[in-house]
This record gives structure tokens, sequence and C-alpha cells, in this order.
């Protein structure tokens, strides 16, 4: 038997040896996440498709955005609950006499996706915002539309997607409910032509990513979690502040782990906080080097929002974040790389521009 083996491994040399040789395949590391907040609000009017295509140029690794669900059940790209006048306007109804009219100030769930689409709401610079770029007449997107946009661009599907859940688990009749948001954005999830595995679903409401957990599991999940919603109505009945932690943050990641969440995503400043940048005295961090630890220790992600500031971006990163999501993209992905991490390749202008030109609805 040993004189055997002996042969074996010697043949098995010669026949490696006079192969050449062996080539060892590297795997490409992985972007740090660089996450454009609603497209990139900084840089273009929010939740419409030139933010994403932005987006896009800039170089993010994933498009962050907010769903609503009109009157009709369709899924719409859009953060407020209602149409707000500092961000859309209203041009005609969609029939004469429409009883709805004007649209603006109603909420999503009280109007149709044809009353929404008369809309103009790309004409409004933030003032907030001073460097957005406006695009007038730009008419909003509903989920499948910006499926249909991102895929003109993104060919080979490797986008990464953080699609939130804009539900009020307060007043209950200010949105549509738990089960529309998950039922219909499940459905134009699985529409799409990604890979279930690169959407994230978020929501501060987390019975709907308790749900969407149960529905399907190969969805990820955040947990969107701020001082303002660490009560039960957003928690899905869970008392926070009685888990195990030696600190609110350490809670806060063991809560978010008890519904199985793949990805903690906390407010990255205090809203106590007396100063916007830790340079300043007074500046209090939400997200803390604790809960980081701790969501970590449970196998979670950690990915605060929104980061604004590079101070803010640097603190974070020095304390082990996975991702940022922020409103400024190019700035941070800057950053990121001057601090040796990988990124995502931007995409082509050329390519954006036309897809955008295909894609783009005005009124």
């Amino acid at each position: 038997m040993q004189t055997l083996s002996l042969a074996v491994y010697v043949l098995s040399a010669v026949a490696i040896t006079s192969a050449g040789p062996v080539q060892q395949v590297v795997s490409k590391p992985k972007p740090f996440d660089v996450q454009g907040h609603r497209g990139t609000r900084g840089q273009a009017v929010e939740s419409t498709l030139p933010a994403f295509a932005w987006a896009l140029i800039d170089g993010v690794t994933t498009l962050e955005l907010d769903n609503g669900i009109t009157k009709d059940g369709a899924v719409l790209v859009w953060h407020d609950e209602e149409i707000t006048a500092d961000k859309c306007k209203d041009t005609a109804p969609v029939v004469k006499d429409d009883p709805d009219f004007p649209y603006v100030g109603k909420r999503v769930a009280n109007l149709t996706l044809a009353q929404i689409k008369t809309l103009d709401c790309g004409s409004a610079r933030l003032l907030g915002f001073p460097l957005q770029l406006s695009y007038p007449g730009t008419k909003l997107s509903t989920l499948d539309e910006l499926f249909e946009f991102a895929t003109c661009v993104d060919t080979k599907r490797e986008l990464q997607w953080n699609i939130e859940s804009k539900i009020n688990p307060i007043s209950r009749t200010s949105t549509r409910g738990v089960d529309d948001f998950v039922t219909l954005q499940h459905q134009a999830f699985v529409k799409s032509t990604y890979k279930l595995s690169q959407i994230t679903y978020q929501s501060f409401d987390w019975r709907t990513l308790i749900k969407m957990k149960a529905l399907e599991p190969r969805i990820p999940t955040a947990a969107l979690v701020s001082e303002e919603t660490l009560i039960i109505g957003f928690t899905a009945g869970l008392n926070v502040f009685a888990f195990e932690g030696a600190t609110l943050g350490e809670k806060i990641a063991n809560a978010a782990y008890s519904i199985k969440a793949s990805i903690l995503s906390p407010s990255a400043t205090s809203g106590l906080s007396l100063a916007p940048d830790p340079a300043q005295p007074g500046y209090i961090p939400f997200t803390t080097k604790a809960m980081i630890d701790q969501a970590h220790k449970n196998g979670m992600l950690v990915k605060p929002w929104t980061v604004n500031r590079v101070s803010i971006a640097e603190q974070l990163f020095n304390w082990g974040v996975d991702g940022i999501i922020t409103d400024y993209p190019t700035q941070i992905r800057r950053f990121i790389q001057q601090r040796g991490q990988p990124v995502a390749s931007p995409f082509s202008e050329a390519t954006v521009m036309r897809c955008l030109k295909k894609h783009l609805q005005t009124v």
C-alpha cells in the first residue's frame, strides 16, 4: 500500500509540474457600502430618477430609497406620507372637476397613481440642499419604473438596493398597513431582475421586517432606529430597554437581533446632540462603538444614516461600521478611498444619461 501511494504521489506531482504553474483565483475585495440617500439628495431633487442617475454616476454601492403605497396599490418611490409643497407642485387635475384636486398636501395613501403622475416634483430645490440640481417637470416614479431605469444602466446587475417601507405605526390611517406594504413591495422585488439577496428591506416599523422575513427569508432586513422610534409602537411591541446590555446601544443591537434583522441602521447623531460635528464640544453620537461591537458579535452589519459630514464618517469608520448612508456619496466615497478601502465602480455618465433620457417622465 505504501509503495502504491508513493507511485501515485510521484505521478501526480509530475502531472502538475508538466501542466505549468497553478493559477490562484483571487476574489475581488467587497466594496465599502456607500449608500446614496434618496438617490443623492444633496446633488439632485430627491427620490426622482435624476437623483438616482447621479448616484450611479457618483459610484454608490447601494441605492437607498423609500416607498409609499397609493390609494390604488402602486408602490411609489417617495419619502413623505404626504405630497409636500416644498417638493412638488400641482399642474392640472387628472380629470375635469376632480374633487381631490389640488393634490399637493394630500396623503399618498389617499391619491391614485394617475393623480400623482400629474405632479411636477422636479422643479423645487430644497433650501437645506442648495446644491441640488432641479429637473423641472419630473414625475415621481413607481418602484417598477425605477428598477427598469436601473437595469438599463446596470446590465450586469451589480447594484445593491436598500428599500424602506414608509409606514406610520402610530397614526395608522396616515399610510397603508403592514400587510399592504409587505405584499406589494415583495411583488415588486420579485418582479425585478435583481436577486432578492441584493435587496435590503428596511423600516422603522419593525412589524414589516418581521413579516417580510417570514414571507421571504432570502431578503436581508435592516432595523432602522433613532431615539424617537424606541417606543413600542415602532419596535413591534418589544421593550428595547429590557434587553441585555450595559449601554443603550448594546440593548438596541440585541433587540434588532431578536427580530432576525441582518443589519442595524441607527441614526448617526443623537437628537440630543448640542453640536453637529464631532470636532465640536457637545456633539453626541447615537451610533456608538459599543452598539457596533455588540451588533457585530450578533453577526449583524451596521450602516448608520444620514452622514453628511466627513468628521462623522471618520468617527464611524474608525469604530468599524460596514456602510454609510449619505446625501453626498461623492464626498463619502472619496473619504473611504483615502482610507484605503475599495469602493464600487461608477457607471458611465454617457450610459446613465442615455437611460435617463429613455425613462424620465415629465408633465
